[in-house]
């Protein structure tokens, strides 16, 4: 099978040759040591040793604000925060605002003055054609609209001022449906699925209720689902965390599948999500990358890839369970991960 067949085979629960798999998106400062010890040039002949399925696009996208798309709303109050000052508990435009009307006083991004159709083509089009095509266009209405009051107050406005609130998530719904779209209609045929998401769960549980989800986060999370349908595409839905409670609502939703799979998390372990779900859901992630790829040996790591695939002979695209690696984790691992799928190959 093609690298492209055995991912869509997994997302559909169709039997495959091997299990398929994803190195994720490391971290910049992760890519000179994975560089070094498989001996590979550059990005593209790492993920051809590693024998990785799949080939992340991000929607290309450049504005006064950031060059990328899922930093497009600049909401701080203390000034322009860079990338690694981001967290979603500083002040935002919006932390004391009230009134509904008052959501267009903020400079809202129009999509289309910052995201070019050549510019997506070109960077779809860049990809290898036998891998499996991801377009990361995560559009994380929930988490910006908590940036866009600060994390706390966004919680309080779901009680207190839930018109107020409302106001804001749509707005972001809006510029990501446009933005997609965009993105979508230029790369027409060449994508095989995007990566969208939201991170609704705390290490223990959900970081807010399930009926606050269904409220006001999931109308926008069905929308931007449905719109990557319309244009056939699989769609995997992050977020990390324990998430277990909230998978069923994903799956009524149209998820494909399950994007990380955070294996630590309560609930989490793949075990249980194979007794809940089989048949139901597919699922991208699942080797613990907060203790076992950062601490464990190189066999701890194969024996837990060979657990992971009697658990699901398809229906997991097995990758790091965030999809960052972080220079914490040791080459080696990651060399087991990947040499431990290919085993199945000779099978």
């Amino acid at each position: 099978m093609t690298s492209k067949a055995r991912f869509l085979a997994t997302i559909e629960r169709r039997p495959v040759d091997r299990p398929a798999s994803w190195l994720g998106v490391p971290a910049a400062a992760a890519l000179p040591a994975l560089m070094k010890h498989f001996g590979a040039g550059d990005y593209a002949a790492l993920k051809r040793k590693l024998g990785d399925d799949v080939w992340p696009v991000e929607l290309p996208y450049h504005s006064e604000v950031s060059d990328a798309i899922y930093m497009a709303f600049d909401f701080s109050r203390k000034g322009h925060l860079a990338e690694g000052e981001r967290t979603l508990n500083s002040p935002g435009f919006f932390e004391d605002v009230t009134d509904p009307a008052a959501v267009d006083d903020f400079p809202w991004p129009v999509a289309h003055l910052h995201i070019s159709p050549a510019e997506c083509r070109s960077a779809v089009e860049a990809a290898p054609d036998d891998y499996a095509r991801l377009g990361v266009v995560w559009s994380a209405h929930f988490q910006d609209a908590c940036a866009a009051f600060g994390m706390e107050t966004a919680l309080m406005n779901m009680l207190t001022e839930p018109a107020m609130f409302r106001a804001v998530i749509d707005r972001i719904t809006t510029f990501y449906l446009e933005a997609n779209e965009i993105f979508y209609q230029a790369t027409r045929g060449k994508l095989d699925a995007v990566l969208i998401g939201n991170d609704f769960g705390s290490q223990s549980c959900l970081m807010l209720s399930r009926d606050l989800i269904r409220e006001y986060v999931l109308p926008g999370t069905r929308e931007l689902i449905a719109q990557a349908k319309r244009h056939n595409l699989k769609v995997i839905h992050h977020s990390c965390g324990a998430i277990s409670e909230i998978i069923p609502d994903l799956i009524e939703a149209g998820a494909d599948a399950i994007h990380p799979i955070q294996a630590l998390a309560t609930g989490m372990a793949a075990e249980t999500l194979a007794g809940k779900f089989s048949g139901r859901i597919s699922f991208c992630g699942g080797v613990d990358a907060q203790n076992l790829l950062v601490n464990g040996t190189p066999d701890q790591v194969a024996t837990r890839v060979r657990e992971l695939v009697r658990l699901f002979p398809t229906g997991l695209v097995v990758s790091p369970s965030h999809e960052a690696i972080l220079p914490d984790i040791p080459p080696a691992n990651i060399a087991a991960l990947f040499d431990t799928i290919r085993e199945y190959s000779a099978r």
